[in-house]
C-alpha cells in the first residue's frame, strides 16, 4: 500500500521572500543571483545555501528552480528558508506537480506570497526514505535529458566550427590537404559581398538553389484531432537549436490538411524559417517528420544545394547579416517575408567541398535528432509520472520497470 498523507505545504516547508539587490549594487561574484524570470546575475555573496529552491513571487509566478550551489535569492522570488528534514528533490518535483502559478493573485501585476501557499491542502509523501526513492526516479530522466543536451550542444558546435574554418575562414583542405588561404591560396575581390573569397567560388541566391513556399493562410485553423499524420507546425515547435520539439502537435482535420499542404508537405532535409515573432528561427526537418506548415512560417526546400550544408550556411555570420537588412520593421513587430528569403545569398564552394562538408555534418545532425526524438519520449514519461508518483497513482518499483522497457526500446532504436 502507497503510504501518501493529507497535510498543508506549510508544515512540509517554508517560504521567504527574497532580498532586494539592485543591479548597480550586484558585485561580480561566483554566486547567481536568482530572480523570477531566471539568473540576474552574479554576485559576491550569498544569502541562501544550496542546494535550495526558488519560486518567483512577481512577473513569472510559481515556476520552481533547483540551485545546487549556494546563491542569492532576490526579492523577485521566494526561496524555501527551512525544508523541515525533507528531501530537496522531492520538494523540487512535489511544486513542479502542483503548478503554483496557475494560483497566483493580483488583480495587474501576478504576485504570490508565502501566506497564499502555506495553507495550501496538498497530498504529500511524508517518509523521507520514500521521498528519495520517487527523487531519483524523477532526476535520473532529467540527467539523461541534460546529458543529451550536452551531446547535441557538442556536435553542434563541431558541425559550427567546421563549417567556420572551411566557409568562413576559408582554411578548408586544399589539394596538399593545407589551409587553403593560410596556405596562400587565391582570393578574389567579391563586389555584393564587400569581401574576398577563393577563386572559383560563387554567390547565388536562396530562390536559384531551393524551392521557397510559405503556407499562405492568414487564418488558424481549429484545433481537431482526427488522425495522426494531420498536423500543422507552428512557432513553438521550432526550437533555438535548430531541432524540431513534437511533444505539442497542432492537429488539424483531414480536409484542413489537404488545404493546407497541397503546395508542400514537409519532410526529411527541408528547413522552415519562421516569418514573423521569433523572426529568422529555424529547424531542419528529421527523419520520419512529414508535416504542414503553420501561419507565419516558410518552407526551404533544397534542390541544388546540399541540406545540411545550406542548414549551417543559415548559422553564419553573413547570412544573419542579410536577414537583419531584409527583416521589415514594423510599429508593432519585425517580419521576415518571404520576397526577403529568396533574395537571401549563398556562398557556393565547389561541388567537391560542399559535398565533403555534408558527409561530415549529417552524421552530427544524424545523432542530433536521434537524441531529441530520446528527450522527447523521456520528456514525456517523466510528465506523465510525475502526477502518478507524486499522488500515489504508481509506486517507485512500478516506475522503474517502466523506465526499463524505455531503455530497452532506445537501445533497440538505436540499433545496438
Amino acid at each position: 500500500m502507497i503510504n501518501i498523507s493529507k497535510t498543508t505545504l506549510g508544515k512540509l516547508i517554508e517560504f521567504q521572500r527574497g532580498y532586494d539587490l539592485p543591479k548597480s549594487e550586484m558585485i561580480d561574484g561566483v554566486y547567481p543571483v536568482r530572480s523570477s524570470n531566471g539568473i540576474l546575475g552574479y554576485h559576491n555573496e550569498y544569502k541562501a545555501k544550496g542546494p535550495g529552491i526558488t519560486i518567483g513571487r512577481s512577473g513569472t509566478v510559481g515556476i520552481p528552480h533547483l540551485i545546487k550551489s549556494n546563491f542569492y535569492p532576490h526579492n523577485t522570488s521566494l526561496f524555501i528558508k527551512d525544508f523541515k528534514g525533507n528531501d530537496v528533490e522531492y520538494i523540487f518535483y512535489l511544486l513542479t506537480n502542483l503548478k503554483l502559478g496557475d494560483r497566483k493573485s493580483g488583480s495587474g501585476v501576478p504576485t504570490m506570497n508565502r501566506n497564499h501557499l502555506h495553507p495550501l491542502e496538498i497530498l504529500a509523501h511524508l517518509d523521507v526514505l520514500t521521498q528519495k526513492k520517487i527523487a531519483k526516479v524523477l532526476s535520473d530522466l532529467d540527467a539523461k535529458i541534460e546529458v543529451n543536451n550536452k551531446i547535441n550542444a557538442e556536435l553542434e558546435a563541431m558541425a559550427k566550427l567546421i563549417y567556420d574554418y572551411w566557409f568562413v575562414q576559408f582554411d578548408f583542405p586544399d589539394q596538399d590537404g593545407k589551409p587553403y588561404k593560410s596556405s596562400g591560396g587565391k582570393m578574389v575581390y567579391n563586389k555584393e559581398l564587400k569581401r574576398e573569397i577563393p577563386e572559383g567560388w560563387g554567390l547565388k541566391k536562396l530562390s536559384n538553389c531551393c524551392k521557397i513556399i510559405d503556407c499562405l493562410h492568414s487564418k488558424k485553423s481549429d484545433y481537431h484531432f482526427e488522425n495522426e499524420n494531420c498536423y500543422l507546425l507552428q512557432l513553438d515547435n521550432i526550437k533555438d537549436d535548430g531541432l524540431l520539439d513534437l511533444s505539442k502537435k497542432y492537429y488539424v482535420s483531414k480536409e484542413e490538411y489537404m488545404r493546407w499542404t497541397y503546395r508542400i508537405e514537409v519532410q526529411d532535409n527541408d528547413l522552415v524559417i519562421t516569418n514573423a515573432g521569433r523572426v529568422a528561427g529555424l529547424a531542419q526537418i528529421p527523419k520520419n517528420v512529414v508535416a504542414g506548415i503553420g501561419r507565419n512560417i516558410t518552407a526551404i526546400r533544397p534542390t541544388t544545394i546540399l541540406p545540411t550544408f545550406l542548414y549551417y550556411t543559415f548559422q553564419g555570420a553573413e547570412m544573419n547579416r542579410q536577414i537583419k537588412l531584409n527583416t521589415d520593421t514594423g510599429s508593432f513587430f519585425k517580419s521576415l517575408n518571404v520576397r526577403g528569403i529568396k533574395e537571401l545569398l549563398v556562398i557556393r564552394p565547389p561541388k567537391y567541398l560542399e559535398q565533403s562538408f555534408e558527409e561530415i555534418a549529417i552524421k552530427h545532425r544524424r545523432k542530433r535528432e536521434l537524441n531529441s526524438l530520446q528527450n522527447q519520449k523521456l520528456s514525456e514519461l517523466r510528465d506523465w509520472l510525475l502526477p502518478m508518483l507524486m499522488n500515489g497513482q504508481v509506486t517507485v518499483g512500478e516506475a522503474e520497470e517502466k523506465l526499463g522497457m524505455v531503455a530497452e526500446e532506445n537501445i533497440k532504436y538505436r540499433g545496438l
